[in-house]
């Protein structure tokens, strides 16, 4: 990260290495994820291999394509605006389309969190995280790196999910897997997870916008 970057985008960033870094501090392998992940959202993102191209390396895109006509060619652009650069890219939901873009992990949607221990056997080399919303029921978490919880703050997706704010985040730390804050997170909220023990941020329209400028190096 330069001074260059606009504001936002670098204070964003020194604070999700600032949380990597305590994290990895009692969990090393906390210190080999992301940082910070950018999530893209259907038409939230319209074009998000635009800030994916902007992203400083160590962070990672994660593709969540639902279903869409275009996923191939979405997932082919965001694969070019990352590959050399130290930014990862992982697939929501569907490992066939990681395998296909040759992308380097996945990220399960809860309810297919169980699917976690076959992929792992299946490609060791992949970065597996998994969503957590309610912080109920089992999980595989030895075949996880990393657990996303959400919604930790209020935030504009459409998703009708309690919030879980800083006790729900603390419950889902408690599970001994390194864990990401999604859901409302900014600059100014991510002040607030200073002490939750997160390995890093995670974020739609936060990363966008503090993203939306070409950077200068």
């Amino acid at each position: 990260m330069t001074a260059d970057h606009p504001d936002d985008a670098a204070r964003l960033w020194r604070q999700a290495q600032a949380l990597n870094r305590r994290a990895a501090a009692v969990s090393p392998a906390a210190g080999d994820l992301p940082p910070l992940l950018f999530f893209t959202d259907g038409p939230r993102t319209p074009r998000p291999w635009e800030t994916a191209s902007r992203l400083p390396a160590g962070a990672a895109v994660v593709f969540r394509a639902f279903g869409a006509e275009d996923a191939i060619k979405t997932g082919r652009r965001l694969r070019t605006a990352t590959a050399g650069r130290g930014v990862r890219l992982l697939v929501g939901a569907d490992a066939d389309l990681a395998q296909a873009l040759d992308a380097d992990g996945v990220h399960l949607p809860e309810r297919m969190a169980g699917r976690a221990a076959d992929l792992r056997r299946a490609r060791p080399d992949w970065l597996i995280t998994a969503a957590i919303h309610a912080i109920s029921g089992p999980l595989p978490l030895d075949s996880l790196d990393a657990l996303v919880a959400s919604p930790v703050f209020a935030t504009a997706s459409a998703s009708a999910r309690p919030v879980l704010g800083l006790e729900g985040l603390a419950r889902a730390t408690a599970l001994g897997r390194p864990t990401y804050a999604l859901g409302g997170i900014d600059a100014e909220t991510a002040a607030r997870l200073a002490d939750s023990g997160v390995c890093g941020l995670a974020a739609v329209g936060a990363v966008q916008s503090a993203f939306a400028r070409p950077i200068r190096i």
